[in-house]
């Protein structure tokens, strides 16, 4: 159908809706059910049975494989069996990393999706956009995507950049008149709103005439949530490190086949041993369990309220040095409440806390409630204060919930207690146009007419800037012209509300004739009269003040930016600990208008608030940090926030109040709007990178201690102290659990008292090489002793003195395992704190016990019954290299 030469009400009655209270639940329901869901079609996944057999195309892997084929053929059926058996049960253990890594990669991705205002049973409510349904009314405004492809029915300085359609950038301004030209290209439908396109300006709503592939984003099939695949700096080094292990392992199978045959062993045993220790040499499981650890850390962090939009920003979390934070709803309770008003020199004070619409207006020090019908010029701007506005208050159980901005939720809920109701004053009042708010102007304004036929402007916005384009004021009653006498009484009503940390709204008025044409916000924001002003408050969250203490603790600075006045700002960072001795100073956005990002720099190190600042004036502070070395965590709502997010190392976007532009130049989107969330996120971010450490330190000391062993052994002419199949069954069985356990590991107590790291750290920064190779040097060493010791007693009981080495580096390797734990020593935390680790390790000693003493498996893996004495030599060997080390630490935390 042509739904833009159609007229409304031809729209309305086509798609069977009904614009004033939207579809019914039902009916959306149904017609989601006939339609399908609104989401494009996404490319052919990866199915479990091709994600499975890739965990064979590792380079090693297949090498084995063909020896085990070689063995098969030569007749070694129980080696060729049990070989293949462990390859496919290291396979599966990779597939389900990897399927998991997926799933929550997925979830993570379902929880970002954008979001859409919908109309549902007469009740606005935000839903999935995949949810939408047609005949659907949606509501958008400056800084959301467009959910659907809708026909507008209201258009308020509405422009909509439709570059991901048109590939044209520049916004196209939109109307809801009919269309009636034929042969219409999509870019001059400009009463239609299309999937994809972002509002830049104004306000609409429209109507849903098509979802999903039926759209016009769905026809030309440009997926628009296809998650982007970024690697992790640490992914892409461990990538590198990779190859060379690769290179390392094809030289030490080529020695190690050359040393043993030299030795007199069969080029068969020899060719088997030395793929096998290039097998353990490559730990092929890293890039699985780097990737499950990062996605489930990202799983944690969402239910600490922080979804992590790109996975790179997790490491990136651990270096933050700076947060340079919103105040109002990330610092505070986003709950705002007016509790003073001022007009023409007089006071009031509102009383009731929060959005309960009940409460007294009392004049300053009088204990009476005031008669609102008397008081004419508080009465007026109250009245306009709720005209001028786009806030709904619900009532949800005992809770009253503001469906819009915290400020106007303020006004909403200050003129219910006077006794409005926006409904009926609605009736009375008719509004014509509304020019909408942007943070440039830090206005907005709206024409309404009432039933007489008098036309008025009312504007709302920031009292310094509408006492700039106000000529008069109202005092006692009547109008007088705005002198520098009443300016002054003015801004000292200003600085008195600001210095008991409220934020002040003004607002004014001018009536128009009724023939008069406003074109533009210019020309509708002058000459007004200013009523008064209202005083209102958000109280600071209560957690956020220990969160900046936890954070300095962690040498990060928190930084206050808001477009709030400077007294009002300082006030609020006092309260929460902020502005320190040494970092007391404020700026105001006057002052960074007047100066250079060079300029900044210089003093940005001294400054802890900056108030009255705009969204270009973030972009500026961004920059100056950096270039001081800093990394920098921004946060941000609006559409003019998202270039500041986007040049942070870290763009915070706000979940609640946020728009999909700023979600979508963001890193990190927090769910509740809360400075905590941001700490707790950089807390996880900060153990996640330290859990990859310790399991990338387990499993390449581990896989050192494997391939000297071996190496140790054929240089001093001994038997090999460990056959193919043990080296591959200590390869799985202690190296997949405990390493996957060990990213699963709680955070040291130190974690928030460290400095932030250097984002260019390599992989084996802060001694992680030397306790890679002494560790592993130490494991192969007592392995060997322990082999040595049983070999020497009884040269002809090779198949023993190897079941001892077998067994001893295996409790080797697990008793480091609680040594990774921490960066110091194994006696430095409680070792069972970790139960999946606890856990992992004793499944891993079972089954070892099973190889042992299972008489079945002897055979298959060359073992025999360990004497109960020889248990002694081997927990001895064992626990030498953990707590040799350990024993050097106690002596120097002793001294």
């Amino acid at each position: 159908m042509k739904y833009h030469a159609m007229s409304e009400r031809d729209v309305e009655k086509a798609l069977n809706t009904d614009f004033s209270t939207g579809l019914a639940e039902a009916e959306a329901e149904k017609r989601i059910k006939q339609f399908g869901y609104n989401e494009l079609e996404e490319g052919e996944k990866q199915s479990a049975l091709l994600l499975f057999f890739s965990q064979f195309k590792d380079f090693m892997v297949i090498v084995l494989l063909g020896a085990t084929l070689i063995s098969g053929v030569l007749g070694e059926y129980i080696d060729a069996i049990a070989i293949i058996a462990i390859v496919i049960l290291n396979g599966l253990l990779g597939f389900f990393q990897e399927r998991k890594a997926e799933k929550s990669l997925q979830a993570l991705q379902d929880l970002s999706a954008p979001q859409v205002h919908v109309l549902r049973d007469g009740r606005w409510q935000r839903l999935p956009s995949k949810q939408v349904a047609v005949g659907d009314i949606l509501k958008f405004s400056s800084g959301d995507r467009i959910g659907a492809d809708v026909r507008l029915i209201d258009a308020q300085s509405l422009e909509i950049e439709e570059s991901a359609l048109t590939g044209e950038s520049v916004p196209v301004a939109k109307t809801t008149e009919r269309i009636l030209q034929e042969n219409i290209g999509i870019g001059d439908l400009q009463n239609m709103a299309f999937m994809g396109t972002m509002v830049t300006r104004g306000s609409g709503m429209g109507v849903v005439i098509a979802t999903g592939m039926k759209t016009a984003m769905g026809r030309i099939a440009d997926l628009l949530h296809r998650a982007e695949s970024l690697r992790t700096p640490l992914q892409k080094r461990l990538e590198q490190l990779g190859k060379i292990l690769i290179t390392v392992a094809v030289a030490l199978t080529v020695l190690v086949v050359l040393i043993g045959v030299l030795q007199g062993h069969d080029l068969y045993t020899m060719f088997l041993a030395g793929v096998s220790l290039a097998v353990a040499a490559i730990p092929e499981g890293l890039p699985a369990i780097v990737t499950v650890a990062l996605s489930l850390g990202v799983q944690r962090m969402i239910r600490k309220n922080a979804i992590v939009r790109k996975l790179p920003a997790v490491e990136t979390l651990g270096c933050a040095s700076v947060i340079c934070s919103d105040k109002t709803g990330t610092m505070t309770q986003n709950k705002m409440t007016v509790t003073t008003l001022w007009s023409g020199g007089e006071t009031w004070r509102a009383d009731g806390v929060g959005y309960e619409p009940s409460g007294n207006f009392y004049k300053e020090n009088d204990h009476n409630p005031v008669d609102i019908e008397r008081e004419k010029s508080l009465r007026q701007m109250l009245m306009f204060g709720m005209l001028c506005n786009h806030a709904e208050l619900h009532q949800k159980g005992e809770e009253y919930i503001v469906d819009g901005d915290p400020t106007e939720g303020a006004l909403l809920v200050a003129a219910m207690k006077a006794g409005f109701n926006k409904e009926e004053l609605l009736k009375e009042f008719m509004v014509v146009k509304e020019f909408p708010f942007d943070s440039a102007r830090k206005m907005m304004s709206v024409i309404i007419r009432d039933r007489s036929g008098r036309q008025f402007i009312v504007t709302k916005g920031a009292p310094d800037v509408l006492a700039e384009v106000s000529s008069s004021i109202l005092w006692d009653g009547k109008r007088q012209y705005l002198s520098a006498d009443l300016k002054r009484e003015l801004q000292d009503a200003i600085n008195g509300m600001a210095s008991q940390a409220l934020r002040t709204i003004a607002i004014g008025f001018r009536e128009v004739p009724l023939n008069t044409i406003i074109l533009d916000e210019k020309e509708a924001e002058k000459n007004l009269t200013l009523i008064g002003l209202q005083g209102m408050i958000d109280p600071p969250r209560p957690e956020v003040k220990g969160a900046i203490k936890e954070c300095r603790e962690a040498g990060i600075r928190t930084i206050m930016i808001t477009g709030d006045h400077v007294i009002t700002a300082k006030a609020i960072a006092n309260e929460l600990g902020i502005l320190t001795n040494d970092r007391s100073r404020a700026l105001t956005g006057n002052d960074l208008s007047d100066m250079s990002v060079e300029e900044i720099e210089e003093v940005v190190d001294d400054v802890s608030v900056f108030a009255r600042v705009s969204p270009e004036h973030k972009l500026k502070i961004v920059k100056a940090l950096q270039n001081k070395g800093h990394i920098v965590a921004m946060t941000g709502d609006g559409v003019n926030d998202a270039p500041a997010i986007k040049t942070a190392d870290i763009g915070v976007a706000m979940g609640i109040t946020g728009t999909d532009v700023a979600k979508e130049a963001s890193s990190l989107v927090l769910l509740d709007d809360n400075f905590a969330t941001i700490k707790a996120a950089i807390q996880e971010g900060r153990n996640i990178y330290e859990n990859i450490r310790k399991f990338i330190r387990y499993l390449l000391a581990s896989n050192v201690g494997e391939i000297l062993v071996m190496l140790f052994a054929m240089l001093l002419a001994l038997p090999l102290p460990l056959v193919p199949i043990q080296i591959l069954w200590v390869n799985l069985v202690t190296d997949g659990l405990p390493a996957m356990a060990l990213g699963l590991d709680q955070p040291e107590e130190d974690v928030m008292r460290r400095k932030p790291r250097n984002p260019n750290e390599g992989v084996f920064a802060r001694g992680l090489g030397w306790k890679v190779l002494s560790r592993g040097f130490l494991i192969g060493l007592v392995t060997l002793i322990a082999f040595m010791t049983v070999y020497q007693k009884d040269p002809d009981n090779l198949v023993y003195a190897q079941t001892i080495a077998f067994a001893t580096l295996v409790m080797a390797q697990l008793i480091h395992v609680f040594d990774c734990r921490s960066e110091k020593s194994i006696l430095a935390r409680n070792p069972f704190e970790n139960k999946y680790l606890t856990f992992a390790v004793l499944s891993s000693v079972f089954l070892m016990l099973i190889v042992i003493y299972y008489p079945p498996l002897q055979p298959v893996f060359h073992t025999m019954p360990i004497e109960a004495r020889d248990w002694l030599l081997i927990f001895g060997m064992a626990a030498t290299p953990t707590f040799l080390l350990a024993g050097s630490y106690l002596a120097r935390k002793t001294t």
